[in-house]
This record gives structure tokens, C-alpha cells and sequence, in this order.
């Protein structure tokens, strides 16, 4: 998000008082913990589990089918069950059962515990649609780097890509049709989206979780796709290129309401051009010149928030490759070969990048640090296309 669009939107807000950041349930500048001090600021709320020491011995053939250490797995099932469901399920192969009560303790342990328990009475999260309300501990401040991560439409988001069963927020959708009005115009109902393409996006897709009335969000889409087949979120401000950013943000959102059922809304044929879109850039060069975007491209980093890299962006075509049964696409192959490239002699990938702003907790290690989720993501997507010849 830039510039004058984001300038544009921040001054909208108004100017937030410059207060203090607390630890109040894990509020953090840049990624870091505030672990409280001696005048009674409380530390940052645990978001660990306390997982027993994990026996990988009734893994071992699929971990080996994997070409996964004993170490690596144990790592990666030592993590937070919103990260280890998705390890059980995707890189293990296990039972259905197995996967199934992992995904249970998402909304009681662990980091999607400590967000539900930050959500305000009204349904909203610090208080506002899609930035935190003025005089809230994670406002945003004048000057301040990034922007804040944790208003409504953020945690709504991380809580939907983590698997938290959507009846743990019941009664949410209700509230926030009540209550939520969207900085841009409070005039604008929240399940209605705004004027922005990659707001819209996480809206469609938190929406469809909760089961509210996004079904307008889809024709929105449609009336707003660019005639090179992708979006842009500077539309608004006159742009007829796509962004990168904004196509993938828009195709996610879209193929998580169309793998939710809703075959009958189109979106199967909204979603090919801007597939075509990124497919013909080979998922990180310009059109033009055939030279790489930009170094955001192969910049890896978690949580991913609205930021375009090609693991993002193969972790998408995975999962629509699978939802209809097709091989994976071989322009896709140039990004792979990056992913693979960047693997640490341990198995694990680096967080390479870290988007500042106010959040509630760090989501993920700081840079440099082997991370867990672009782990799984790395692993699953090479996983799919060393795969690939096994789909007809």
C-alpha cells in the first residue's frame, strides 16, 4: 500500500494522539516482543503451546517420502497448531483425525487464542475497520514507518488463513454490520467493501468465512478488472496497469470463495485472466522487459499482510491447481527454482523482510531467522511440483 492512496487514507483517519505502546495482550512496534516493566505495564501475553516433545517415529515414512530430517519435523510440529495442522495435513499425509484435533486447539491455545481475546465487545478489533481508532495503544502515529496491523479487517484475515473454525467467531458477521464503518467512508456498510481493490480482497474472503453477505464483493470484481487482466488498487487514482500486488491479493480471495461452493457466481472465469496476467510474467518479471519487478519479488516474508513474493504467489496456484484437478502451469517453473535456491542446508527457509507497524504480537521470528511458516509454505508448494507428473 503507497503513497497517496495510503497517505490519502491515513489523513481520512485523522490524527491519532501519540501515546505509549502497550503490551495490553501483546501490542508491539516492528515485530517486537514489550515484555513490560516495573510501572505495571503488563508483558506480552504467551502465545506458545505447550506441545509434549514430539515422537516422530509414527512419521518416519512419510517423512522420508518427503525427504524431511527427524530434526525438521520435529521443528515444524513443535509450533503453534495454527502452523502444525497444516504440517500434519499437507507435508505428513496424516489421518484425517489426527489434523482434524490439532485444528480444534487453533481458537484455545496459541496465537489465534491471543487474538480472539483482544476482539472488543462490538465485534472490532482496536476499535476499527481497517485501522485501529484514534487514542487506541496501536493507532497510527504521524511520521511512523508501515502502519498498523491490527484493526478488524487484519486479525479477521490472520485468523481466516490460520483455520480458526469461523464458529468461533459467531455472531462476529452481525456485529460488524452493525458496527464497523470503514475509515474511507463510514457511510460504506462493512460487509460491502470500499473503493480499494486489496481491502476488498480480505473482505470477500473473511466475509465468506463467517458466511456473511459478500456476494456484491464478487461483481465488484468483475466491474473492476483491468483490461491486462489483473487489479490494481491505484484505480482509484486513475491506473489501467495491474499490480502484482493486487492480482494476487484479488485471486486469493477470490479462489477462497470459490473453493467455499459458490461455483455459480463466475468466478472460475474472473480468476483465468488474472492468472494469465502473473502466468505471462513468469510470476516476477515485466512484461515489457522481461526483467525481474522489483527485489519484493523474491523477498520472502511472513506474516505475508499485502505484500507480493513469487512463494506467495506459487502457494496460490497450488492450491488452484488443486481445486480443479490440473498440473501445475510450466511458467511456473522459473519461480520454483527461486524457492528452492533460497532452502538453508538444515532444510529451512529464512524470514528475509519484515513489514513495521504496530501488531498485536510477532506472528512470525525475527529477520534472518529460520522461519517456520515459509517453511511449510516452501515445502509444500516444491512438495506439489516435484508432484506434478503424477496429475493427469
Amino acid at each position: 500500500r503507497t503513497s497517496a492512496t495510503m497517505q490519502s487514507r491515513l489523513t481520512r483517519c485523522g490524527k491519532p494522539r501519540k501515546e505509549q505502546l502497550e503490551c495490553a495482550g501483546g501490542i508491539a512496534h516492528d515485530g517486537r516482543h514489550d515484555e513490560g516493566t516495573a510501572q505495571g505495564r503488563p508483558a506480552v501475553v504467551s502465545t506458545r503451546c505447550a506441545f509434549a516433545p514430539v515422537d516422530v517415529s509414527e512419521w518416519v515414512n512419510r517423512v522420508t517420502a518427503m525427504e524431511l530430517s527427524t530434526e525438521l519435523t520435529q521443528w515444524l510440529l513443535n509450533t503453534d497448531p495454527a502452523l502444525r495442522w497444516q504440517v500434519e495435513r499437507d507435508l505428513l499425509d496424516a489421518d484425517d483425525s489426527v489434523w482434524r484435533a490439532t485444528r480444534a486447539r487453533v481458537a484455545t491455545q496459541g496465537m489465534a487464542a491471543a487474538l480472539l481475546a483482544e476482539q472488543d465487545p462490538d465485534g472490532q478489533w482496536a476499535g476499527g475497520a481497517f485501522f485501529p481508532a484514534a487514542g487506541h495503544p496501536s493507532a497510527w502515529q504521524e511520521g511512523q514507518q508501515g502502519q498498523p496491523w491490527t484493526a478488524t479487517t487484519w486479525t479477521l484475515y490472520t485468523l481466516c488463513e490460520w483455520g480458526l473454525p469461523a464458529d468461533a467467531l459467531a455472531g462476529t458477521a452481525e456485529k460488524l454490520a452493525a458496527n464497523a464503518h470503514w475509515e474511507y467512508d463510514a457511510d460504506l456498510p462493512y460487509w460491502g467493501g470500499e473503493v480499494d481493490v486489496c481491502i476488498n480482497a480480505w473482505t470477500l474472503a473473511n466475509g465468506t468465512w463467517l458466511n456473511a453477505d459478500v456476494a456484491g464483493l464478487v461483481n465488484w470484481f468483475a466491474e473492476h478488472q483491468l483490461s491486462d487482466g489483473g487489479w490494481n488498487c491505484e484505480w482509484e487514482s486513475g491506473s489501467v496497469r495491474s499490480s502484482f500486488h493486487s492480482t494476487l491479493n484479488a485471486l486469493v480471495a477470490l479462489l477462497y470463495r470459490e473453493a467455499d461452493g459458490h461455483h455459480e457466481e463466475g468466478i472460475a472465469e474472473l480468476r483465468r485472466p488474472g492468472e494469465q496476467y502473473l502466468l505471462t510474467r513468469h510470476l516476477l518479471n515485466r512484461a515489457a522487459t522481461g526483467q525481474q519487478v522489483a527485489s519484493w519479488a523474491t523477498t520472502f516474508n511472513y506474516p505475508f499482510r499485502h505484500r507480493y513474493h513469487v512463494l506467495r504467489a506459487l502457494d496460490y496456484f497450488r492450491r488452484s491447481a488443486q481445486l480443479s484437478g490440473t498440473s501445475p502451469d510450466p511458467r511456473l517453473g522459473a519461480a520454483v527454482e527461486i524457492v528452492r535456491a533460497k532452502q538453508q542446508p538444515d532444510g529451512t527457509w529464512l524470514q528475509e523482510d519484515h513489514l513495521a507497524g504496530q501488531e498485536w504480537f510477532p506472528l512470525d521470528v525475527p529477520l534472518g531467522q529460520p522461519s517456520p511458516w515459509l517453511t511449510l509454505y516452501a515445502l509444500r508448494v516444491l512438495r506439489w511440483w516435484n508432484e506434478r507428473g503424477e496429475v493427469e
